[in-house]
């Protein structure tokens, strides 16, 4: 079932400025809507990346999403 993509980026932009954590998996993102494959989940976050309201986050390891504003906080207090 399609979601529409409009809806669900502002979904998953709200669900990632909420979470309890900063720094996102993609599973993470998507129990944001579980009526969105998890294809369209990457999709829409990937879109979100690209207009700049979500944003890449690496440990080094493994790669992760974020809202560029609640990263930079994490990163001036020293917590990742």
């Amino acid at each position: 079932m399609a979601v529409d993509k409009q809806e669900l980026k502002a979904t998953l932009l709200a669900y990632a400025m909420k979470a309890a954590k900063p720094q996102l998996y993609l599973k993470d993102l998507s129990k944001a809507d579980p009526n969105a494959s998890p294809r369209e989940v990457k999709n829409a976050a990937n879109e979100l990346v690209k207009e700049g309201k979500l944003k890449f986050w690496s440990s080094g390891s493994t790669t992760m999403y974020a809202c560029p504003d609640r990263a930079k906080d994490e990163e001036k207090r020293g917590v990742n």
